[in-house]
């Protein structure tokens, strides 16, 4: 089929476009938190333009035009700011999930280095993913084409694994412990090969476990129990020798940097996509809004298309050095922007403030119940004061967002908030003789007065001390 957009399409693509634009648009106000009511108006929107294309196109041809990819670019947008609403247990927040997770097993596939273990938590979140699509179609939350849509992914996600699964099948039992040594040890080249400085410390017991599988074959051969040659001996073979490759390479690129001039812009950008996603994990709490994500992800997109089978290559159609770095960095953005994504709570942004801040008050309840007392009143003040802080910014039981709307990610924060209180009468109840009731207002106004009357008698009796020995020392000098 060809890219050109056929012309009953072109108005479809025009207010597709426009929709990205507005989308773009409010991912880059940072002035203000998303609204849920622009996001659900939007979404609507490209519903509309979405059944005005079904009713153009033929549902048995495959169609890839501008209009499609745009289209993508849209829904990947949109199923961002999903999250970024706290809809993770939505339909369209599955959408950037599940294409997310598709890169990741489409290089899985390409490389053949991975093992059941690597596949298993793939496998648990498209059932939990199938299972969330499968509650908003029996609903009817959602239009039948965005369901069919998101459907046919999941379902290619899932063909992607069955066919890993069914390549590892294959293996006998007795050389499984050795293909999970190799996956690991590969694992650790490349990832050493991607970092900067010398390697030899860390690369040469890296080759001594090679050497030693390597002695343990017989005529090229693993073999079992009894001496019997296990059949798919071709899977651990070829991965043994990419190890000796691997670690040859670095070995012969050691005093370079490790990557041919030719991609050296490459890897450099990489490698500060790297470094930006890693940083990103770390304090995506406080700093992440899920929409920011969506650049990264085209960056990455971008870079992946530049690989001619597989491969990076230089103007002249050459493949430099350095392709087992570049592979690894492209990877591993990869696979930190589906940990992000799959992290994602289900809180809105607006109250993700809240959120951080009652956990860090039950992380810090939890290690004075761990340490004991006993305390006093005083001691747990801080802690009643901000809970008592967090419980007054309720309406009718509801932390209210901006223009009265209630924001997703209630019944998160409720728990949390009764959890904090409930640690708090176990450490008054555990480590105080005297059980502490939960402070009201008044009793923590009060409170917070005698504490401040209580360093005021500290501070008179201080400055009354340093009166008397200032007299003291008058009188010795005119002595």
């Amino acid at each position: 089929m060809a890219n050109t957009v056929p012309q009953e399409e072109l108005p479809i693509l025009e207010a597709v476009i426009n929709i990205r634009n507005r989308l773009t648009a409010l991912k880059k106000n940072r002035v203000e938190y998303v609204k849920a009511t622009d996001v659900n108006s939007l979404y609507q929107s490209v519903v509309k333009q979405v059944n005005k294309l079904n009713d153009v196109r033929d549902d048995s041809t495959a169609y890839n035009n501008r209009l499609d990819t745009t289209l993508a670019d849209v829904f990947s947008l949109l199923s961002l700011f999903y999250l970024t609403i706290g809809k993770t247990k939505d339909t369209l927040g599955t959408y950037c999930q599940i294409a997310s997770m598709r890169q990741i097993l489409n290089h899985m596939n390409e490389s053949s280095v991975y093992n059941d273990a690597d596949l298993a938590p793939f496998h648990r979140r498209l059932n939990e993913l199938r299972n969330i699509i499968q509650h908003d179609k029996e609903y009817g939350k959602h239009s039948k084409p965005l369901i069919k849509l998101l459907e046919r992914q999941l379902n290619e996600c899932e063909a992607i694994v069955r066919t890993l699964q069914e390549s590892l099948s294959v293996l006998p039992v007795e050389l499984v412990p050795v293909h999970q040594k190799l996956v690991t040890i590969r694992r650790q080249l490349v990832a050493l090969a991607a970092k900067e400085g010398s390697h030899k410390a860390e690369l040469k017991p890296l080759q001594e476990e090679l050497r030693k599988i390597e002695s343990a074959r017989v005529d090229g051969n693993f073999l079992g129990p009894g001496g019997i040659v296990p059949t798919s001996q071709a899977i651990c073979s070829s991965l043994l020798e990419e190890c000796f490759e691997i670690s040859q390479e670095i070995k012969a690129n050691e005093e370079s940097k490790y990557v041919a001039s030719s991609l050296k812009p490459i890897y450099d950008r990489l490698s500060g996509l790297r470094t930006e996603l890693e940083s990103l994990v770390l304090t995506h709490r406080w700093t992440l809004r899920e929409t920011d994500l969506f650049n990264y992800s085209l960056s990455l997109q971008e870079i992946d298309k530049m690989r001619v089978d597989g491969k990076f290559v230089d103007s002249d159609g050459n493949r430099p050095p350095g392709q087992y770095v570049m592979l690894y960095l492209l990877r591993r953005c990869y696979g930190l922007i589906y940990r992000l994504l799959s992290s994602s709570e289900p809180v809105s942004e607006e109250l993700m403030p809240i959120a951080n801040k009652l956990s860090t008050v039950k992380k810090c309840l939890n290690e004075v119940l761990k340490y004991g007392g006993p305390f006093s009143a005083r001691d747990l003040y801080p802690y009643q004061l901000a809970l008592f802080q967090i419980d007054s910014m309720r309406q009718d039981g509801k932390f209210i967002g901006v223009g009265g709307t209630i924001p997703e990610g209630q019944g998160i924060l409720m728990a949390h908030l009764n959890e904090c209180h409930e640690l708090v009468e176990m450490v008054c109840s555990k480590n105080v003789p005297l059980s502490l009731p939960r402070l009201t207002p008044g009793q923590l106004k009060e409170s917070m007065e005698e504490v401040d009357d209580d360093d005021e008698d500290i501070e008179d009796e201080e400055d009354d001390g340093q009166d008397e020995e200032a007299d003291e020392v008058l009188a010795e000098d005119k002595n």
